[in-house]
């Protein structure tokens, strides 16, 4: 753009004249604004309010003119606004620049480019699903920002125009136009439209950017329960691989995944080309009595979808064969999907969607498409969903051990880190041999269910994280350089084959066919290894870790507090006095907060949930004494149990002297088989994970708080670390582990 000619105001927002283009900022809030430039100076808007929700009144806002330049400020940041040539720049109040324009808005009749300055050590991540990468740091590369159908790894199939700069800003380019992000030096980032189009976002830490980002364009929908559980889908009419079937034969599947004690949350009943579906209501039916829902595969529109869910739908996977090129018309299908289901039923929206953009993470799960199952596909998915997240889509997946090809090695490694995603499905009928988690036989079968049940045992710390991303925006799965920023290894290579779910799990998967891990990177902090219970001060590298076709590496920060439902294969398996479980692993001071509704409905939104904290205080390391106060659980839901046992496996490497509630001192129990026996009390283990304390209590009422006291107990790693498997190196060391 040009010097500025002409300059006004109207409340929030500013306009700037250069010539016959004109620039308009408009403040949505004391931390995000808008910044539009139209070459003719007219300004126009295509996306109309298709992506960004209502805002609001604007802030108060202030300017001034300082000669060379205006300045345009709410209490939290300043827009500069340089007159010759008109340029941006984002400065906090304090003074701190955010960003700054090296050379103005340019266009050429079908582009319009942004350019900034690079910072010295700044990091980029965003531009939505990323195959193959978006875990670490763009910083340096090219990236391509639009649907392309490419399901492979380089592929972009759920694009999102918006990054975030570790510099403490992120921007959402407004358009349903494709892109280029260059995060070279300097930043150029591309939109194919003669206009431009942007709103701007400073925060103190990436999830206060995504939080601002989610805040305009919405937040990623709370899914049902059942939509946490894994999923399965093929054609059962007429389906040519397999000759004459029908779709009720969809619950003989279902009831071999009973058969074989494993979870099953919903199934597509009509998945693939040309599948039709009969004795929908039957079948719904059918699966409602296996504790599942029936979900349809939509290849043809909405049309029908009214009488689908009045049939018992829940579950709607939309496809590219109808959504077609255009962005807008793939958003508006997620959209309408979702609401078709809420419309018509007292269910959450639920559905799949292959392709899609901005937006999209408040009505769906953005799947990766058609993929073919080998130890390659493996490895670039591992980046690519941790990656999604800091673009804020909280659910992003691939089918395991895709849809083509695969094996029983591959299937069950890809199996184990899937079950740390939020949605996790099957899909059948593609392939040589069907993809459901038990078709290998022994020992396959029973290592899936192994992580299928631990999934499932989940359900209450991942929901927990899911109404978290409900409330702001940032999802279950993370990159480490989400929860440790200031970490450079976190933002390259070493940390590109792991990811977070939650703050406390650190996913490691094994992408090749091998029974040795090498390069697991643990962050700062102590981690204790979920099988062994051996900890490891990092930050640190492990090299050698024995992982064999039963093991996922997998890593629990010291602190961590993890609600769980073990034993069940289904939600619905708990019943008014079923118990609920606390993994403790204690060090400092630590808490978590249960969140808990009716898991089905929308009664939600009108307030119908409870929270329960649980505090933990402990040593920071070594003897000392352990308690965990769990608080009342606050807020009231249809179904909310209102007394319930509690269990706790406190990981301390230590017997305590005794161990009471609300000082009242528990037996002990002689043997384990008298702990499992007893209606209260507690047991250590030595032999457990390098040594647990278990403890269980009557039915307590939900209503009361109440402490757990472990006296002359440690921290996690025992009363002296060394005896308990602690290992300890000087950054950055190598170890392997035994």
């Amino acid at each position: 753009m040009g010097a500025v000619t002409g300059f006004s105001r109207s409340g929030a927002v500013y306009t700037f004249t250069a010539g016959a283009a004109k620039a308009r900022v408009s403040f949505v809030s004391a931390d995000t604004f808008r910044i539009e430039a139209a070459p003719d100076g007219t300004f126009t808007d295509p996306v109309g309010d298709d992506i960004v929700l209502p805002q609001g009144m604007p802030p108060a806002t202030r300017w001034s003119d300082r000669g060379d330049r205006y300045e345009l400020s709410t209490d939290k940041v300043t827009l500069r606004v340089y007159k010759s040539p008109l340029r941006f720049a984002l400065y906090r109040a304090d003074g701190t620049r955010l960003w700054a324009e090296s050379r103005g808005l340019s266009w050429n009749g079908t582009a319009t480019t942004q350019t900034l300055a690079r910072g010295a050590d700044e990091q980029f991540y965003g531009a939505g699903e990323q195959n193959g990468s978006g875990n670490t740091s763009h910083r340096g590369k090219t990236l391509e920002v639009g649907v392309d159908y490419d399901w492979n790894e380089g592929g972009h199939p759920n694009s999102v125009p918006f990054y975030l700069s570790s510099a403490g800003y992120g921007v959402y380019r407004n358009t349903y136009a494709p892109g280029t992000y260059a995060f070279t030096d300097p930043v150029t980032t591309t939109e194919r439209e003669n206009r431009f189009d942007a709103y701007y976002f400073a925060g103190d830490s990436a999830k206060d950017v995504i939080g601002a980002y989610t805040k305009l364009t919405g937040r990623p929908m709370l899914p049902p329960v059942y939509g946490l559980e894994v999923g399965d889908s093929d054609c059962y009419l007429h389906n040519a691989n397999r000759g004459e079937r029908h779709t009720l034969d969809a619950l003989k599947v279902a009831d071999d995944y009973k058969k074989n004690d494993m979870p099953l949350g919903w199934m597509l009943v009509n998945d693939g080309y040309g599948c039709g579906y009969e004795d929908l209501a039957e079948t719904a039916k059918g699966l409602n009595s296996r504790k599942a829902q029936m979900g349809l595969w939509t290849e043809d529109g909405l049309d029908k979808l009214a009488d689908q869910v009045k049939a018992g739908q829940r579950v709607a996977k939309l496809d590219v064969a109808w959504v077609g090129d255009g962005y807008k018309f793939a958003l508006d299908g997620c959209k309408a999907a979702y609401r078709g289901i809420e419309d018509n039923s007292d269910a959450r929206g639920f559905t799949w969607a292959p392709e899609s953009w901005a937006g999209a993470q408040r009505c769906g799960v953005q799947w990766s498409g058609d993929q073919s199952g080998s130890w390659d596909y493996i490895r670039w998915q591992i980046p690519t969903y941790a990656g999604a997240t800091m673009s804020g889509l909280a659910y992003t997946t691939g089918d395991v051990d895709g849809i083509f090809g695969g094996s029983a090695k591959t299937y069950t490694r890809d199996l184990e880190w899937k079950s740390f995603l939020p949605a996790v499905m099957t899909m059948d009928g593609w392939a040589a041999k069907d993809k459901q988690p038990y078709q290998y036989g022994e020992p396959y079968t029973s290592i899936n269910r192994k992580y299928l049940k631990l999934k499932e045992s989940l359900l209450p710390y991942m929901y927990t994280y899911a109404a978290e991303a409900n409330r702001t925006g940032v999802g279950p799965v993370r990159p480490l350089a989400l929860e440790y920023p200031h970490d450079p290894k976190a933002a390259g290579d070493a940390a590109k084959y792991e990811f977070l779910t939650g703050e406390d799990f650190l996913v490691a998967p094994v992408y090749s066919d091998t029974s040795v891990r090498d390069g697991i990177y643990l962050p700062a902090g102590d981690w204790i290894d979920y099988w062994s219970g051996r900890t490891y001060h990092g930050p640190t590298t492990v090299d050698g870790y024995q992982a064999p076709l039963d093991t996922l590496p997998l890593f629990v920060k010291a602190g961590a507090t993890i609600p769980m439902w073990p034993g069940v294969t289904s939600y619905q398996d708990r019943t008014a006095n079923f118990p609920l479980t606390w993994d403790v692993y204690p060090q400092g001071r630590s808490s978590f907060t249960l969140y808990e509704d009716d898991g089905v409905t929308r009664q939600h939104r009108a307030g119908e949930y409870s929270e329960q904290p649980v505090t933990v205080t402990a040593p920071s390391g070594g003897a000392g004494a352990v308690r965990i106060a769990v608080g009342a659980a606050e807020g009231n839901f249809a179904g909310k149990q209102k007394s319930r046992p509690y269990a706790f496996t406190v990981h301390t490497g230590s017997s305590p002297r005794h161990v009471a509630l609300d000082g009242r001192t528990l037996p002990r129990a002689a043997s384990k088989a008298a702990f499992d026996a007893a209606a209260e009390g507690w047991w250590y283990d030595a032999s457990d994970r390098a040594g647990v304390v278990q403890v269980k209590t009557r039915s307590l009422s939900t209503a009361r708080a109440f402490r757990i006291d472990l006296d002359g107990a440690s921290a996690v790693g025992g009363k002296v670390p060394a005896a308990t498997g602690t290992v300890a190196l000087t950054p950055p060391g190598e170890l392997g582990a035994g």
